[in-house]
């Protein structure tokens, strides 16, 4: 005896099952804590949650059939539909599936930044849909930047201490050895020579001394700005480890910011210090630029090259360089150079009054 055939679900059953996860869905995406928009590929926004009115101000009938792009500030907001038009003609993704850190504007004109995440799905009529998934990083941003403040604050507090305190010993050793040194060669000890090498050792601390403090003290626009601290930077380096290393520039970059001043320094400062220390080069390029309407710096060297396995104690060091990066809306690029040694660039938008 045959089984009968299960009993096919109606149509009515079929149009409530449905119909009810059409629910569940649109349950789950008002409920979310992130703002989730999807867009087509003409870039036009076709839906939106409530956390998307919360995060950027805007009522849900007033973002729907706009452009994405009103939700950007510039110049991400002009080149947007250029790079999802690059993108659906080459297939190459720039942060499909990726994510990134970028910047968002509010209804009010204020600029944050954002974790925006994006997803790619084709419809069964072939048409493209992308959602988006952003959540806001104000709050994590602003913690990270008090906590960098406070290092520098306190790198520069010890810069000053050496400065003012180990410096001014050293040369005051320096001076009473060299009377000593003097009065012993008069009497024709043959101390005289001993504690004339001691001399000579304690004017080389001092100056590394010095060297040291410099190198903790932030840049100063006054003195110089970031233009004067790279050429420092250059020379000192040049002079403390032996290597051939130089500071470039098309044309004078100024940067008024002293926060951005800072965070570029940095990175350029750790930047050299990998690459003598762990890359083993002898000979180190410094370049600053403007280029578009961003400042790039760029560290060439070199060296052995990116390892496979960083050495101990520089992946602190090269996480800390893309977080400056980030903290200044820029990116952050470490790449093998052809012919050997890495490329360290740093682009960052430039500030408005620098433009």
């Amino acid at each position: 005896m045959k089984g009968s055939a299960p009993e096919q679900p109606s149509i009515a059953e079929l149009q409530a099952a449905l119909q009810a996860s059409e629910q569940i869905s649109s349950a789950i995406v008002e409920t979310a804590v992130n703002a989730i928009i999807t867009i087509g590929a003409t870039c036009i926004i076709e839906t939106a949650n409530t956390a998307t009115e919360r995060l950027f101000g805007y009522q849900r009938s007033e973002l729907i059939g706009q452009n994405i792009s009103i939700l950007m500030p510039q110049p991400y907001r002009d080149r947007h539909d250029g790079y999802v038009r690059s993108y659906l003609h080459t297939g190459v993704k720039r942060i499909i599936g990726i994510g990134r850190e970028v910047l968002g504007q509010r209804k009010d004109g204020s600029v944050f930044p954002i974790d925006l995440s994006v997803g790619e799905a084709v419809l069964p009529s072939g048409r493209r849909i992308f959602t988006g998934i952003i959540r806001d990083l104000t709050e994590r941003k602003a913690l990270e930047d008090k906590i960098l403040h406070i290092s520098e604050e306190e790198q520069a507090r010890i810069g000053q201490d050496i400065h003012d305190d180990l410096c001014q010993q050293l040369a005051a050793i320096g001076c009473l050895a060299k009377v000593a040194q003097k009065n012993l060669s008069k009497a024709g000890s043959a101390e005289a020579d001993s504690l004339a090498e001691i001399v000579q050792l304690v004017s080389k601390a001092n100056t590394r001394a010095r060297e040291t403090s410099r190198g903790l003290m932030p840049v100063v626009i006054d003195s110089g700005g970031l233009m004067a601290a790279l050429e420092e930077l250059a020379s000192g380096t040049a002079r403390a480890f032996e290597v051939a290393c130089d500071f470039r520039y098309d044309n004078p970059v100024q940067v008024n910011d002293n926060k951005i001043s800072v965070q570029l320094f940095r990175i350029a400062q750790e930047a050299v210090s990998n690459a003598v220390k762990h890359g083993q080069a002898r000979r180190l390029d410094i370049h600053l630029a403007r280029q578009s309407g961003s400042i790039v710096l760029t560290i060439r060297d070199n060296g052995i090259g990116i390892p496979q396995s960083p050495a101990k104690g520089t992946g602190m060091g090269l996480l800390t360089m893309s977080h400056r990066a980030q903290m200044m809306g820029g990116t952050l690029k470490i790449e093998p150079r052809h012919g050997g040694g890495t490329q360290v660039t740093c682009s960052v938008p430039a500030p408005a009054k620098n433009l």
